[in-house]
């Protein structure tokens, strides 16, 4: 099973690992540069050997990468777009060079230019992106909550994405709490059931190379991204465990990004219900 959380890489990207085996992880994401800085210093020769080295002997065996959260691919032509241009490039480089072959990314906000023109910015980002990307690094779009100007709370606009740069090398991050506050039913083990219909239908559940396991704070529909702890929010367990039962996504990396609490209390307690609800019989 591969379940795990964001963990810091305070100190180096290498220490992640540490931090993700004191949990019990054997899957983990992080960021590769400060996510609220545009530029970060080269990874040095000496990080990228204590990477691969840490990886090496770590019972980690699945690790992504989350990137700025600065970057807005569909901002409108100007330094904005540039700069999120260059940013994600970067970010690419960087998991290339670490050896990470997914990135996460929020698709993009389009400012109050309308759904369509950011989606279409968002495509004409990609494939300046993809001319350039190393082919080992797949995009994971991730959906949205849907604040603001958010692109991406409809699980439509990431097949669009897709279908619009048909060579792109892309894959989904399925994120519990936005798909909620979105307003997507995960009210039940029914309910989730027929959410994963919808990403068959709109794009196959094959696509679908991570999950962000995360309850939420507000109510379905609130277009609102706050996330909970598992079990003290509003997404019904039932819709966990059914996740997890999955026999679809049982080689998928599930990733908690909650915060770890004193002693990584709240990681501890919610990889231990994860994984019950694994081990119980559906």
């Amino acid at each position: 099973m591969l379940l795990g959380a964001h963990v810091s890489i305070a100190g180096g990207a290498s220490r992640a690992f540490r931090r993700a085996e004191d949990i019990g992880a054997t899957a983990m994401q992080i960021f590769t540069k400060n996510a609220n800085r545009w530029k970060a210093k080269p990874l040095h020769d000496k990080e990228i050997e204590a990477f691969a080295s840490a990886r090496k002997s770590s019972r980690v065996s699945s690790v992504i990468a989350h990137d700025s959260y600065l970057i807005n691919l569909a901002a409108p032509d100007g330094e904005k777009r540039s700069r999120s241009l260059a940013a994600f490039q970067d970010e690419m480089q960087r998991c290339a060079t670490l050896g990470i072959g997914g990135l996460v990314m929020h698709p993009g906000a389009h400012l109050d230019a309308g759904e369509d023109v950011g989606l279409q910015r968002i495509a004409e980002a990609f494939r300046a992106v993809f001319a350039e990307a190393p082919p080992q690094v797949q995009v994971l779009l991730e959906n949205t909550a849907g604040q603001g100007s958010y692109l991406g709370y409809r699980l439509e606009h990431l097949a669009t994405i897709m279908e619009l740069v048909p060579d792109g090398n892309f894959g989904i991050c399925f994120d519990t709490c936005h798909a909620f506050a979105a307003g997507y039913d995960l009210t039940s083990a029914d309910g989730y059931q027929e959410v994963m219909k919808e990403c068959e239908r709109l794009f196959g559940v094959d696509r679908i190379a991570a999950f962000h396991l995360n309850d939420s704070k507000k109510e379905r529909g609130s277009r609102v991204d706050r996330h909970a702890h598992i079990g003290q929010g509003s997404i019904a367990l039932e819709s966990f465990a059914a996740l997890m039962r999955d026999p679809r996504f049982e080689a998928v990396p599930k990733i908690l990004e909650t915060a770890p609490g004193e002693k990584n209390c709240h990681h501890l307690r919610e990889l231990s219900m994860l994984r019950q609800m694994a081990e119980a019989q559906a």
